[in-house]
C-alpha cells in the first residue's frame, strides 16, 4: 500500500450509495426472487461508473467500485459459494435491545425496500467457491470504468468478507463445530483474496465480527470467549491469506455501523493485541463517532507495529452531518501523532455508507459532502503534518 508520502492520502470504508434501481434489483435477488440479469447488469454498470466518478470528483486517492455488484458487504457470498440456503436466526445486538424506546426507534427501518443482514442465509451444506464468474466481472468492471474516468486513483482497492462475519451471522447448520465452519468459509474465501490481489487491486477485509460480535453473539458470556473467537477467525485469515502479500491487505473492523447507542461496544484496548496479530499491511479503524472517538490513545499506549498503516475513521457514516475540515484535520493529527509518522496514516470513514443495499443512514448527496470534507480535511493536516 502506499504511504502518505506527500500528502495525507483518503480513502474510504468501501460501501457507497447504490441507484434506486440497482437498490430495488439487488433487493428482490437478496430475497431470491427472479430478476432480469440483463437489467442488474446494466443498472451495476451505470452505478458502478456514477461512484468511481464521483470518488475521484471529491478527491478519493484510494478508491473502490462502492461495491456496487453487491446486495451487502456479505451476504452477496450466497450467489458465489455453495452451501447456504434458508434463514438464519441472528442475535440482535445488546445495545439495541437494551434501550426499548430506541428499538421502536429503529422497527420501521426493516421492509421490503433494503437487504435484511439479520436474518441472512444460514450454512445447510459444504461451502465451498462455486462460480467466480462474478468476481470476475466484479474487478474487470471496476477496473474498466477507472480506465475511462480523466482522473487516477493512487491505488484502487476491493473489498472482500472475514469469515467471522460469515460464520457469525450466517449461521451454521451444517458442521460440527464452529471452529470447522469458519476454516471452510476461509478455504472458500482464500479465492477472492488471492483475485483481488492478483488483479492489482489492495485487498480490504470487512471484519465487524472483530469487534460487533462482542455485544452480538457474545454479549452474554465471558470476554475470554470472544478473545478465542477473535484468535479463530485471525488464524483463518491468516492461513487464508498465505499466498498474499500481507502489505497488499488491509483489515477493515468497526463496532457495527448503525446509528445507536453503542454502550456495550468492546474497547479497542481489549482487542488491538487480537488485530495486531493479522498478517495484514494496515488497519482501518473507526476513530470518528463519538463512542470511539478518544481511542487514538490506545495506538499511543500499544504501538502499531513498525510494517502496519493506520486507515483512521475520520468521517462519520452514520450522522448527516458533515465534519468541518478542520475538525476532520484535528482527527487526522491526532491519529498521526498516537502512531508517531504521519507517512503511516492515510484518512477514512468509520464504515461504508451503505453495507447492505436500502440501508443508508447518511443520504446520498451529503456521502459526497461528507468526502469532499474528508479531502480538504486532509490537505489541511498535509500542510502541517509534512
Amino acid at each position: 500500500m502506499q504511504p502518505s508520502e506527500n500528502r495525507i492520502l483518503t480513502t474510504h470504508a468501501g460501501s457507497l450509495p447504490r441507484t434506486p434501481e440497482l437498490t430495488a434489483l439487488l433487493v428482490r435477488r437478496s430475497r431470491r426472487e427472479p430478476v432480469d440479469p440483463g437489467a442488474l447488469g446494466r443498472a451495476i454498470v451505470d452505478s458502478t461508473r456514477r461512484v468511481v466518478a464521483r470518488q475521484l470528483a471529491a478527491g478519493i486517492d484510494v478508491g473502490n467500485d462502492g461495491e456496487q455488484a453487491r446486495e451487502s458487504f456479505f451476504t452477496y457470498v450466497q450467489h458465489r459459494m455453495s452451501g447456504f440456503g434458508g434463514t438464519s436466526e441472528r442475535p440482535i445486538m445488546r445495545d439495541i435491545t437494551h434501550f426499548p424506546s430506541y428499538l421502536a426507534l429503529r422497527l420501521p427501518d426493516f421492509s421490503r425496500t433494503q437487504v435484511s443482514l439479520m436474518a441472512a442465509p444460514k450454512a445447510v451444506g459444504e461451502v465451498r467457491y462455486a462460480d467466480r464468474a462474478p468476481l470476475e466481472r466484479e474487478c474487470a468492471l471496476f477496473q474498466e470504468e477507472v480506465r475511462e474516468q480523466d482522473g487516477r486513483f493512487v491505488e484502487p482497492f476491493m473489498t472482500a468478507p472475514s469469515p467471522g462475519i460469515i460464520a457469525a451471522a450466517m449461521t451454521n447448520e451444517h458442521y460440527p463445530r464452529l471452529e470447522d465452519y469458519v476454516h471452510a468459509v476461509a478455504t472458500a474465501l482464500r479465492t477472492e483474496y488471492e483475485y483481488i490481489v492478483a488483479q492489482g487491486f489492495v485487498l480490504q477485509i470487512d471484519c465487524p465480527d472483530l469487534a460487533m460480535e462482542r455485544h452480538t453473539r457474545f454479549a452474554d458470556r465471558p470476554l475470554a470467549e470472544f478473545l478465542a473467537f477473535m484468535e479463530l477467525v485471525v488464524g483463518a485469515i491468516n492461513a487464508a491469506l498465505a499466498n498474499v502479500p500481507r502489505e497488499r491487505v488491509r483489515l477493515h473492523v468497526c463496532w457495527g455501523n448503525y446509528n445507536g447507542p453503542h454502550v456495550f461496544d468492546v474497547p479497542l484496548e481489549e482487542i488491538i493485541a487480537q488485530l495486531y496479530a493479522a498478517r495484514v499491511g494496515a488497519l482501518v479503524l473507526s476513530m470518528a463517532n463519538p463512542r470511539h472517538a478518544h481511542e487514538h490513545r490506545v495506538l499511543a499506549r500499544h504501538p502499531l507495529p513498525p510494517d502496519m498503516l493506520l486507515v483512521a475513521g475520520v468521517i462519520d457514516t452514520t450522522t448527516n452531518y458533515v465534519e468541518h475540515p478542520e475538525v476532520v484535520a484535528d482527527r487526522i493529527e491526532r491519529a498521526a501523532q498516537a502512531v508517531g509518522d504521519s507517512r503511516r496514516v492515510i484518512a477514512g470513514t468509520d464504515c461504508g455508507f451503505e453495507t447492505a443495499a436500502g440501508m443508508p443512514d447518511v443520504a446520498e448527496e451529503v456521502v459526497w459532502e461528507k468526502l469532499r470534507a474528508l479531502r480538504a480535511g486532509a490537505d489541511l493536516a498535509s500542510r502541517r503534518l509534512l
